[in-house]
């Protein structure tokens, strides 16, 4: 309860400060957590990154600011934290579909889009159980083929699913097959950026020694503490579901943080389209 009153409290820091700066550490304090926490729970629980909530909503109040009579554009621009009118008519355009001079001159004749505050509550939908394990593992290597996604409007959700059908048709995936380690097939999301508003993606085996794989990416993935949480269902809805209640219930209701590392989705054999199989998310904690 007290970590939804802070993410409350964040979220109405943001307004007050649409026309000014928003630091994310600033943020972060509310809640009592580190930045990189913050920004990861941001994203789970609102389907935006940081930057792309801040950035819509202050281009929701720019247009609403534009359609008063004593309104400028340039001053408006500056406002909300564009340096010149160019950086804002780009900017507003892909969002309103329209430059802010039309808006301003012919309000009455368009549509504009608003995107509202978001809150964050918790919801009883009764009792489910999240089984997990911590685990301490020591660091090990990875490879495979990796990928960078947008995390813009959940784009990375429908994409990389799609990256998995790429990588079976195009022989990788039967390479890696040959390869598989104790893990079995990894999906390894790491590199999470707020600024590029993006992941990068990683389909992967553990590397051995005597493996030679030329032409693919090798990463390493270090020491640390995860919690390992089970996923029971046909992939990919059920490690999708299973990665939102991670951060929309547990996180919220233990003490642990993000510790900002690689998260792993860890491939048992079986048949993935089952609604009993059962996979892996590993998730590192602090």
């Amino acid at each position: 309860m007290d970590f939804i009153k802070g993410m409350q409290k964040s979220l109405d820091y943001i307004e007050e400060h649409l026309d000014g700066n928003i630091d994310v550490g600033d943020l972060a304090k509310l809640v009592y957590v580190s930045p990189t926490h913050y920004q990861r729970m941001f994203h789970m629980l609102s389907g935006f990154t940081l930057g792309e909530y801040i950035r819509k909503r202050r281009l929701t109040m720019a247009a609403m600011e534009l359609q008063k009579p004593e309104a400028k554009v340039i001053d408006t621009a500056l406002t909300y934290g564009y340096q010149t009118p160019e950086a804002f008519t780009k900017a507003f355009r892909k969002i309103h579909g329209l430059n802010p001079s039309v808006l301003k001159h012919q309000s009455s004749q368009h549509k504009i889009k608003a995107y509202p505050k978001i809150t964050f509550q918790i919801q009883i939908k009764g009792v489910k159980e999240m089984d997990y394990q911590i685990q301490k593992k020591k660091g090990f290597k990875i490879v495979g083929e990796k990928r960078w996604f947008s995390t813009k409007d959940g784009e990375n959700f429908r994409e990389i699913p799609k990256f998995w059908e790429e990588v079976k048709s195009n022989g990788v995936f039967q390479i890696l097959e040959k390869n598989v380690g104790e893990l079995g097939f990894l999906g390894v999301v790491m590199n999470f950026d707020e600024q590029k508003e993006g992941l990068e993606y990683m389909i992967a085996v553990e590397k051995s020694e005597n493996q030679n794989l030329k032409g693919m990416t090798v990463e390493e993935i270090p020491e640390g503490n995860w919690a390992v949480f089970e996923s029971i269902g046909p992939m990919p809805d059920a490690i999708q579901e299973t990665f939102q209640r991670i951060y929309s219930e547990w996180f919220p209701s233990t003490g642990y943080e993000h510790a900002g590392g690689p998260e792993l989705e860890v491939y048992l054999p079986g048949d993935l389209s089952a609604e009993d199989y059962r996979c892996q998310v590993w998730i590192p904690i602090k």
